[in-house]
């Protein structure tokens, strides 16, 4: 695996008092290659942004340390600046000029920019050039705001919640995009509440909950940890013993969580035969929703199963 171009080591962020004042982030860790998609998922208040501003040389930590090519990005901004590339949830630029000028002016302040009209061929709004920005649909704005982020040809990228609000069409176009730039060797950090879209890109996740990232690893890794879900209407007569199935009964029905879905359906079907009925059986298999809607509820904060 190549050199990681991001690393975070201990990562903390506190505002107010700095020993009684509210803490954001509370020791994170990550690393990222060139060439890798991290993306970083948490509810509202979980701490993903202001940890990404400490990414970014935004914020300077509290304590713990970034480095991204080996340098400081917060007291090194001016040199890392022509290596990054950030995309915002709103980028804020006049909707009075067009995409070709708005382009233009962006690569002016840039010592060796990528052509205009390539960066905005690559993300497929080269035809609107002329359009003001103010007439573009949603989708349009955010694959604007990328081919400005990607005009200096940075190594890493910084993605915060990039395809909210977009259309399905939309959004697939903007993960055939970055698709293509991680294939070019471009490191990714994505914040989004689009699990799909984790699934879909992420190299890795990391699930954050409180200010700590509670659970990290590859999707099928987080996946692996969780259990699958077993539930019907609670019959008449007691269930048998089931090894390694966690059973609970609520509201009339039964629920079953399992690490092997395959053989628990095979024996509790099997116990059930012809003589007892399982109304209204619902079988679901392990899933990066189910193990983020299990952090995000639990208020617990399990030991991190993978390094980030």
């Amino acid at each position: 695996m190549s050199a990681p171009i991001l690393s975070a080591t201990d990562l903390r962020r506190r505002y107010g008092h700095p020993r009684t004042g509210f803490e954001a982030v509370k020791g994170v860790d990550i690393s990222l290659a060139p060439g890798e998609l991290f993306a970083l998922l948490g509810t509202n208040g979980a701490g993903k942004t202001s940890t990404m501003e400490l990414l970014e040389g935004i914020a300077r930590p509290s304590a713990g340390r970034v480095e991204i090519a080996g340098l400081d990005p917060f007291t090194e901004r001016r040199r890392l600046r022509p290596l990054m590339g950030i995309v915002l949830q709103e980028a804020g630029f006049s909707g009075d000029l067009t995409v070709l000028e708005t382009a233009h002016m962006w690569a002016g302040t840039m010592a060796a920019p990528r052509p205009v009209e390539e960066a905005l061929a690559i993300v497929d709004v080269l035809d609107r050039a002329e359009v003001p920005v103010q007439s573009l649909s949603g989708g349009e704005r955010r694959r604007l705001d990328l081919a400005l982020a990607i005009m200096g040809r940075p190594r890493i990228l910084f993605l915060d919640e990039p395809t909210t609000g977009l259309d399905p069409e939309s959004r697939h176009r903007a993960w055939e995009i970055l698709t293509g730039l991680l294939d070019s060797g471009t490191a990714i950090v994505l914040t989004t509440h689009y699990l799909e879209e984790a699934e879909r890109l992420a190299d890795r996740v990391a699930i954050m909950h409180e200010g700590r990232v509670t659970v990290s690893g590859t999707t099928e890794e987080i996946v692996a940890a969780q259990p699958s879900h077993i539930s019907f209407r609670t019959p008449e007569v007691p269930l048998p013993a089931l090894p390694g199935v966690h059973v609970s009964t609520a509201a009339g029905r039964t629920e079953l969580r399992t690490s092997d879905l395959q053989r628990t359906l095979r024996d509790l079907l099997t116990w059930a035969g012809d003589t007892v009925r399982l109304t209204d059986l619902r079988a679901s298999s392990a899933s990066l929703e189910q193990a983020f809607l299990d952090i995000a509820t639990s208020g617990e904060h399990p030991t991190d199963r993978a390094a980030a």
